[in-house]
């Protein structure tokens, strides 16, 4: 079995997609459309994390929008009118079982990892659930 104190950089996910705060939210609403997407997304400018979006949060500001790219919401709304600022983040210096432990109090279902005050990765509760699982 593996050990789940191992470091977290072993599990995270580190091309993550991210979005600046500036961007419209018809680039938010792409990214979601994409296959095997995460559903939280990390915003970031010059690589420094600012805020993070989840799937919750993109949904409430577009009710009614409806999946067309022409919803007026798509273009008025920015990322930065939605976001969560100053989101929750560990270090690389982090275990797995310190993100386990954080992600099972359900508070939050992803947690970035920073490094150097720079966006390094991002672990999902789905990422642990596969390490323990071995998959």
């Amino acid at each position: 079995m593996r050990t789940k104190t191992g470091l977290i950089t072993s599990i995270m996910t580190k091309n993550v997609v991210c979005v600046s705060p500036e961007q419209i939210l018809l680039d938010v609403k792409h990214i979601y459309e994409k296959k095997n997407f995460h559903h939280h997304i990390p915003v970031t400018k010059k690589g420094k994390l600012t805020g993070m979006i989840s799937l919750i949060d993109f949904m409430y500001n577009i009710a009614g929008a409806g999946i067309n790219d022409d919803a007026i919401v798509y273009k008025k709304l920015k990322v930065e009118d939605i976001m969560t600022r100053n989101p929750f983040f560990l270090t690389s210096t982090a275990t797995i079982e310190d993100v386990a432990k954080i992600l099972a109090e359900g508070k939050y279902h992803a947690v970035p990892i920073v490094e150097d005050e720079k966006l390094v990765g991002i672990v999902s509760t789905a990422d642990i659930i596969r390490f323990f699982l071995n998959i």
